[in-house]
């Protein structure tokens, strides 16, 4: 167990980092952009089809905020321009799939949305009608 102690503790200092206010916000940047991948590969799997479910494009929003802030900091003119426009394809993301949410249909029968042309739920079989548009 000493070696784990000494490999996480290097010259006095957690993973040999040294450790301050923006190099949490930047670690945290990188790990909360590096776990989009898993919420959409869950949804993906969890549907058998690819999706991208609203928690991807939070997720990256956040990352690319912590991110940008943390090389603002830095002043590293490299990732200042890598992450000062990416956010905007992000809130195009959450504004799509909000839009898309409104216009589902809901199924009178078993509450599944349904997409707003449908005529009939594919989950039940059940008739879709305009009054049943969710709110």
């Amino acid at each position: 167990m000493h070696w784990l102690t000494n490999w996480l503790w290097l010259h006095d200092k957690f993973l040999g980092i040294e450790w301050s206010f923006w190099k949490v916000i930047g670690w945290l940047g990188t790990v909360v952009f590096f776990s989009r991948f898993f919420v959409q590969w869950w949804a993906t799997e969890k549907h058998q089809r690819v999706v991208v479910p609203d928690a991807f494009w939070w997720l990256s929003l956040a990352g690319c905020l912590c991110l940008l802030s943390y090389s603002l900091h830095k002043k590293d003119s490299v990732f200042i321009i890598g992450y000062l426009f990416s956010w905007i394809p992000y809130v195009r993301g959450l504004m799509i799939s909000h839009r898309v949410a409104k216009s589902q249909l809901q199924c009178a029968s078993c509450g599944s949305s349904c997409p707003p042309k449908a005529r009939f739920c594919a989950e039940c079989g059940g008739s879709l009608s305009l009054k049943s548009a969710a709110v």
